[in-house]
């Protein structure tokens, strides 16, 4: 057959095709626009825009290590050729094993960050099941729950009163956690962006270790658990300078004694 036949009868295939593929374009863009509207989609935004939050720092100190490297080279030419001290050797090598550090946490944070990202997909909620922001406010609403015990309950109020004293740092740091989460939780809200679901999510966290935090000092304060590791460091480092200034004192008042005898017959002759 002709080609220019064949054409010429089947030329309405290509536009059918072309218009075809564009409904289904346009279609797929509307589902992920009615998703994200829904707030479906938020975790896994917000997911991303934490990864390319942290993609950004590796790239930024990526270029403060190049700038820590090549200082550090020229000071330790500088020294070579007898300009600089030591000291400033030293100065520039700990500059720099910082940046080392710097950038091998911003690494691990990447990492973390694809993985939260893979699970937020993973986690996509499907039908009528709770939207991430709403899974996100019952959350902090249990936590919430938590805390108000110690403040309903008289018998939780006596056992632990560490727990309703605000001079307590545990319990004052919870509380300024709970006045930001409650801050992000609006603002959320009333703009469910990715980057304020991703600072409320975040406060959230935040503000459920405040919280373990405060109920494992309260029942360390009542006697029902030993301190934590640090804390008990921190009391031995505490009691140790005590003791030294119990003896540095000691030591003072002993020798002003000292002197005070010795110039005792002086004064007297």
């Amino acid at each position: 057959m002709d080609p220019l036949l064949i054409v010429a009868e089947w030329w309405w295939l290509a536009p059918t095709a072309a218009a075809a593929g564009a409904a289904g374009a346009v279609g797929a863009a509307g589902l992920r626009r009615r998703a994200r509207r829904s707030g479906r989609r938020l975790a896994v935004d917000a997911a991303r825009h934490d990864l390319k939050a942290a993609q950004q720092t590796v790239a930024e100190r990526r270029l403060e290590l190049k700038v820590a490297r090549a200082e550090f080279a020229r000071i330790a030419a500088e020294r070579d050729a007898g300009r600089v001290s030591a000291d400033r050797v030293a100065g520039a090598r700990r500059m720099l094993r910082e940046r080392e550090r710097d950038m091998k946490a911003v690494h691990a944070e990447v990492r973390v960050r694809r993985v939260r990202l893979s699970a937020a997909k993973a986690a996509l909620p499907q039908g009528s099941a709770p939207r991430p922001l709403e899974r996100l406010r019952a959350e902090h609403e249990t936590i919430t729950a938590r805390w108000m015990r110690y403040e309903t309950d008289p018998a939780l109020q006596i056992s632990y009163p560490a727990m309703t004293d605000v001079r307590q740092p545990a319990t004052a740091a919870y509380l300024r956690a709970a006045g930001r989460a409650n801050d992000l939780r609006r603002e959320a809200e009333h703009t469910p962006t990715p980057a304020a679901y991703s600072a409320y999510r975040d406060a959230v966290a935040d503000l459920e270790g405040a919280l373990e935090t405060a109920e494992h000092r309260a029942r360390v304060l009542a006697g029902e658990a030993p301190p934590t590791a640090w804390q008990e460091a921190a009391q031995d480092v505490l009691s140790k300078s005590a003791e030294a200034i119990d003896q540095a004192a000691g030591a003072v008042s002993a020798a002003f004694a000292a002197w005070s005898a010795r110039k005792r017959p002086r004064d007297d002759r």
